[in-house]
């Protein structure tokens, strides 16, 4: 039996791997599986080693204050690669811990394929790493297709793939009378799916909404959570009385509504491509100490966060940003472009020419699914 190991490092990429092995299970039943992972990948009958969150940290500090337990999991995780011997190593974003194990495990055992979906984003940092690539990576799944050039220059077997959040997927409408009230305009909100990140942004979130709520009353907010900072969330706007707000964890739930609010404001992150597909106007946020955001000022070679600005080298979402990521300037902006329609037609239309430009005309699940089958 054909063996695959899937090594993931926080749930954007555990929830992009199982949409992937869920297509090659239905294709390809005789494959076992061991991972590193969380919830989706669990839900598809895959347990991983250990807890995902053991190894989800954000930021260079607190990766420097958990040092030690981070070579910790990296040894166990290509102990347990080794012992599980399998045909490929399916690694997915989280390089700073993915690639160190590809890395290790290609050099214990060269006959594990060794597949990495998610490209380091190299356009931004660290141009010179794809060079140290083409030591151990067998093959480099692209989410955009201005990736491939970096890797055809260094000759590394590379597929454009697409994004998995671009795809529309076409899911059983859920009757959601009973969880939000019909009456008011929901506006959705997103403060990231690592506990890290989420204490940073959900004090100045919730300081926003009861700016919100002094000038209407005809909005109501939904916390967009994971299973894993769910109950973090939850305790956070029962502890600010926040009788307009909610916690939404159910995947499908989350998708319809998103698809019914009329703005998010959202973490800076992956989640931005989901919200532009659902074709729903936003703003960014996001904040780390200033240890961290100095030193990536110094690495980061792009202007924007948000990969809709990088891409068209301009501000299409409004970027708020370290000490412009307070509730006041989230206040300011959110009220602006909802008394400003025009603004948010061309947001959208600006969104809707960009998402054209990057889209796969395959679905990447099954673009993935087919090359890790051709692997084995």
């Amino acid at each position: 039996m054909k063996k695959i190991f899937i090594l993931t490092g926080e749930p954007s990429g555990d929830k992009l791997a199982a949409t992937v092995i869920s297509k090659l299970k239905k294709t390809n039943p005789k494959i076992e599986y061991s991972c590193v992972g969380g919830h989706h990948l669990e839900s598809i009958g895959i347990k991983s080693i250990y807890n995902l969150s053991e190894i989800t940290y954000i930021g260079f500090t607190s990766v420097f204050f958990n040092i030690f337990k981070i070579r910790n999991r990296i040894n166990k995780t290509v102990e347990e690669v080794i012992r599980f011997n399998p045909d490929i190593l399916f690694s997915v974003d989280s390089p700073d811990f993915t690639l160190r194990v590809a890395e290790r495990i290609k050099k214990i055992n060269k006959n594990i394929k060794t597949i990495h979906y998610v490209a380091p984003q190299v356009w931004i940092w660290r141009e010179g790493r794809v060079k140290k690539f083409k030591k151990f990576i067998d093959h480099m799944l692209l989410l955009f297709n201005f990736e491939k050039k970096y890797f055809d220059k260094e000759d590394i077997p590379n597929t454009f793939v697409g994004h998995s959040l671009l795809e529309q997927n076409k899911k059983s409408k859920i009757d959601l009378s009973s969880l939000i009230n019909k009456d008011k305009k929901i506006i959705s909100i997103f403060a990231g799916s690592r506990n890290s990140e989420t204490n940073v942004l959900l004090p100045i979130l919730c300081d926003f909404i009861k700016l919100m709520n002094k000038k209407f009353n005809d909005y109501s907010f939904v916390f967009h959570a994971t299973d894993e900072n769910r109950e973090l969330i939850v305790n956070f706007i029962k502890n600010n009385n926040l009788t307009n707000s909610q916690v939404i964890s159910d995947v499908n739930i989350k998708s319809q509504i998103l698809s019914s609010s009329v703005f998010a404001v959202a973490k800076s992150g992956t989640v931005s491509l989901e919200i532009c597909n659902a074709n729903i106007p936003s703003i960014i946020i996001y904040k780390i100490n200033m240890i961290n955001y100095w030193i990536m000022k110094f690495l980061v070679k792009v202007k924007f966060a948000n990969i809709i600005n990088i891409i068209n080298n301009k501000e299409v979402i409004p970027e708020l940003l370290q000490s412009e990521c307070n509730a006041k300037e989230i206040f300011n902006s959110v009220n602006y472009l909802l008394g400003h329609p025009d603004l948010l037609n061309s947001q959208l239309e600006s969104i809707k020419k960009t998402l054209n430009n990057i889209k796969s005309e395959t679905p990447s699940t099954e673009k993935v699914s087919t090359i890790l089958s051709q692997y084995l």
